[in-house]
This record gives C-alpha cells, structure tokens and sequence, in this order.
C-alpha cells in the first residue's frame, strides 16, 4: 500500500466510524530517543490515526513556545533527519498508522536526489513542510509524489480566497487547515466566528480529507472542530502530556479521540 492510500484509508475509517480523525503530533527526539520511541508508541496504542513526526529544527519559525522546547530538547539529545527517519522505520515495522513527517524545507533538501526513497524506505506515508509556498514546493513535491507519498497542503486564516485553488491544488494527502493567526500552541477559539466559512471555502476547491489544527489543547475544543472537518490536529497538548509521562499521552489521546464522535452518527 502507498503512503497516500494509508493516510486516505485512516480518513476513511474514521469516517465510517462517525468521528473526525485525531491526527497527533510529536517531536521525534523528545526528550530523547528511548523516551520519544515510548510516547509514540503510546500516542499510537491510544488511537491516532495519524502521526505527524516532527523534525526538530533550529529556527522553528511557525512553532510556539511548547514546540520549540520540545525541539530544543531534541537537538540536544543529538536529533537528526537521518536519525528521525530511523525512529521512523522502527514505528513503522509495528505499526500500520501513517506516518506524516513534519518539516521545514531546509533539512529535507539536504537529502537530495534520494529524497523521495529515503522516506519512502523509512516507512514515511506524508510529507508536511511548513516553509515552503504552494508555488515553490516543486522540487521537493514531484520526489516525494513520485514515491507514492501523500504532500500535505497547508492554508491559513490569512489565504486570501484567490490564492486557495493553488494551495490546495497539489495536495494529495490532506489539507491542514490552520485555524488561527499565529503559532502552533497558541490559544484558540474553536467557536469564532468565520472558522466554520473558512473550513468551507476549502472544501470547495478539493476532494481531500481537511483536518484543522494549531491551538487545540481540549476535548471540548477537537469536539467543535469535529463538526466541520475530516481531521483535527492535535501537538502542542500532546507534548505537554508526555511531559509528565506516557501514561499521561494516552489517557488525552483517548480522551480527543472520543471527543471526536460526531453528534448523530451511526
């Protein structure tokens, strides 16, 4: 199977299921690798239905203050692309979640030609890359499609509505919606007015799953996102949780899944 049919197929059964899809994200590396290989495989046993795997970087621009502690504390523990995608390979050998990388553009294209088969290889379904403009992802896209990877879109509040066919174009994974101006963890009004128009907008220029993230940190808040999106995407909580252990993780990973029932669903 493809990485892109895995990550459609995760869509699918959620929605079969009644619910949106929790997709969950976590910094590989942290606190280390043993303690990171722990909290994913507990995020996973919990029930995502997918994993983003973030690579940590050292100028995470798009990321708050929770994230970056996490990638500082990666680094530290001596966290590289190559060793991330190793993490990977080893999930990916007992598991069958996707796996979506989540990246800035500059440590990806350190690989090169053999971008697309070294995550192909390292079990990596889908590729996030969060600096990287619709209009100058090419070099890195066409690779990583051409492996059979799901490429993630990416749309802001701020996408102005002209710009949004072209974002969301390429997009053969899912679509991540970013539900607020601002970095990842920061606070979020899952009621505001003008999200539920936003979500919409997007539907109407693609085909694939929408999962809406960036703020979410409570059951009560995925639940409202629920209601308008395919996916709600879930780290910064994630990452606060596996701070106080593993135990910890799972028991707000089944909590968000649960919150994730859609309200008369079969």
């Amino acid at each position: 199977m493809s990485g892109q049919a895995r990550i459609a197929e995760a869509f699918s059964r959620a929605r079969q299921e009644g619910r949106a899809a929790l997709v969950g994200y976590l910094t590989a590396f942290d606190p280390d690798r043993a303690g990171s290989l722990e909290r994913l495989r507990a995020a996973i046993e919990a029930g995502v239905d997918v994993l983003e795997l973030g690579v940590p970087f050292s100028d995470p621009t798009a990321d708050g203050p929770t994230v970056q502690g996490a990638m500082v504390r990666a680094r530290a523990a001596g966290a590289t692309l190559a060793g991330v995608l190793e993490l990977a390979a080893e999930l990916r050998a007992h598991t069958s979640v996707p796996i979506v990388l989540f990246s800035y553009a500059n440590p990806l294209m350190q690989l090169g030609d053999a971008l697309g088969e070294r995550l192909r290889d390292a079990g990596i379904d889908g590729v996030l890359v969060v600096d990287l403009p619709a209009e100058h992802a090419h070099e890195l896209r066409a690779p990583i499609q051409a492996m059979g990877l799901g490429w993630v879109g990416l749309v802001a509040p701020t996408t102005p509505p002209a710009r949004l066919p072209i974002a969301v174009a390429s997009a053969s994974g899912f679509v991540y919606a970013v539900t607020l101006k601002g970095v990842t963890g920061a606070a979020l009004d899952a009621d505001r007015e003008g999200l539920a128009e936003q979500l919409q907008a997007i539907r109407a220029h693609t085909d694939q799953p929408i999962a809406a993230g960036f703020g979410v940190r409570t059951p009560q808040q995925a639940a409202v996102l629920a209601r308008h999106a395919d996916g709600v995407v879930v780290g910064s909580a994630l990452i606060d949780a596996g701070q106080r252990g593993p135990e910890a993780l799972a028991a707000l990973v089944a909590e968000l899944r649960a919150a994730l029932a859609r309200p008369g669903a079969a």
